[in-house]
């Protein structure tokens, strides 16, 4: 496993409703961190949540890619390596007025996150953060600004497999398929990515927790598993990338 990181990850509970933008579509989230370890895991987690994730590694790099992306929440690290994340703020407000924007920072001080709020800052999560609470933090304040609408739909589906995250019921066609916690987990993880190359390392972060003790190797096993159940005797959705991971896609 690799070493710690300034954040902890929790999976995400499957009872909290989706989340979308006023027109429907998925909500935009910009992340603006220097540090790539955890800017990946943040972002990951947020394409988890079913949003559109953009990153930058810093403050200028954010600028160009809100012009572009016009996202509807961003996550701000305080302490970039050009210029700091409270002059990014200024800037990204002069173009986007109604946007969001929770600050990252890896001091404990008041006057810090007294700056970062009057600065015009939504809220700040200190590091080391959970996952959880990253996640619980940007939903409220995407109702707070009344810039989501929550959808009651549950189900996830990819080609013509079906998952009911409420029911917790796997349909593939006609056939109910029978999973175990941690196999449903994962399924549920890689349908929520699909097409995308999803790392032994992203799914151990994802589904058995960032500090789980085991290795890899146990991501090998539960593929197995679930191919078994979900590939067995059809056209495979599951596929190995060697040397890169695994992706679900509908099968052709």
């Amino acid at each position: 496993m690799t070493a710690p990181s300034p954040l902890s990850s929790t999976a995400v509970p499957a009872d909290r409703a989706a989340l979308r933008g006023p027109d429907g579509r998925p909500i935009r989230v910009l992340v603006v961190d220097d540090e790539q370890s955890l800017s990946e895991l943040v972002s990951l987690a947020l394409r988890y949540e079913g949003w559109e994730v953009r990153s930058a590694p810093d403050g200028l790099s954010a600028i160009a890619a809100a012009r572009d992306f016009r996202p509807d929440l961003v996550v701000l690290d305080v302490m970039l390596p050009d210029i700091d994340g409270l002059e990014v703020l200024r800037r990204l407000r002069a173009d986007i007025e109604r946007m969001p924007v929770l600050f990252l920072t890896a001091k404990d001080d008041v006057s810090d996150r007294i700056a970062g709020l009057t600065a015009g800052g939504d809220d700040y999560v200190t590091k080391p953060f959970s996952i959880e609470e990253l996640v619980l933090r940007l939903r409220a304040l995407l109702r707070r600004s009344h810039l989501a609408l929550t959808t009651d739909s549950s189900t996830i589906v990819v080609g013509d497999l079906v998952l009911d995250e409420d029911s917790r019921e796997v349909r593939r066609g006609d056939d109910l398929i029978s999973l175990t916690a941690t196999e449903f987990e994962l399924l549920r993880f890689l349908m929520r990515n699909p097409k995308r190359v999803m790392s032994k390392a992203q799914i151990l972060d994802r589904v058995w927790n960032y500090d789980f003790g085991g290795q890899a190797n146990i991501v090998e096993l539960y593929i197995s598993y679930l191919r078994k159940k979900i590939d067995a005797g059809r056209e495979p959705m599951i596929h190995t990338m060697r040397g890169f991971g695994y992706v679900l896609k509908p099968a052709t």
